[in-house]
């Protein structure tokens, strides 16, 4: 694996056919990495097969604990094992967005199972395979797309903005405990994208103000190859 190119790496995208994670998944392949892409929509999946038939589409709810192993088998399979997890489904909670006092418990919990307990399901699931990939010297790593919402509090934003701060803490203690194992895990704000997504929470907003989000897929690729090649050089120092 080339640390310019980034071809040969293994990468794992949820929520991979709009936004964001359709951006990351034309960037990578783009750069010569072999991806598999999660979405829960199977019309989606299939557009994106059609478009990008070296992806790999996977049928699958993060948010859903019967979907997680199947999806991790799929990828697994697909790619022959695993060095990059990007968690990217994300759940706005409740649609228009709501205050807490009128936020639904169902809303909430949606929020929870889709941008925390689905990705600590995922990423548990997949351990096994970022060891093995770390055992091979390829510098695995779990990105998990958070928020500036997981930092500031604004108001509307309760169910999406406490679960993506569950996230990003969940992150931090995860990376303490595995960079020993030779796995990192980060969590990024790409910032305010021009997504379905955002589209949803603020349908008023101007998208002329609102940052691509191939621009933020760039973005994202570039840092995971720079920490390929950081620990490349760890790697190349500690020989």
């Amino acid at each position: 694996m080339s640390a310019l190119d980034i071809s040969g790496l293994r990468v794992a995208i949820t929520g991979g056919t709009s936004g964001l994670g359709l951006a990351l998944v034309r960037r990578l392949l783009d750069r010569g990495a072999q991806v598999a892409f999660v979405a829960r929509g199977r019309d989606g999946v299939e557009r994106v097969r059609r478009e990008l038939p070296r992806a790999h589409g996977i049928v699958g709810d993060v948010s859903r604990k019967e979907d997680i192993h199947p999806i991790a088998i799929q990828m697994l399979g697909a790619l022959g094992g695993l060095d990059v997890l990007v968690n990217n489904a994300s759940s706005l909670g409740p649609v228009p967005l709501a205050p807490l006092a009128d936020t639904e418990c169902e809303d909430l919990e949606l929020a929870l199972a889709t941008n925390v307990v689905g990705p600590f399901r995922l990423t548990k699931t997949l351990l096994g395979a970022l060891a093995a990939s770390a055992r091979d010297g390829r510098a695995p790593l779990v990105v998990n797309i958070s928020s500036d919402a997981a930092i500031n509090a604004y108001p509307g934003w309760g169910a999406y903005g406490a679960s993506k701060a569950a996230l990003h803490h969940l992150s931090r203690i995860w990376n303490e405990e595995l960079t020993a194992e030779g796995i990192r895990v980060i969590s990024i704000d790409p910032g305010d994208m021009d997504t379905p997504l955002h589209a949803l929470a603020v349908p008023d907003a101007d998208r002329s103000q609102l940052k691509s989000p191939d621009t933020a897929a760039g973005e994202l690729v570039a840092l995971i190859a720079a920490h390929i090649r950081a620990s490349q050089r760890v790697l190349e120092s500690a020989r």
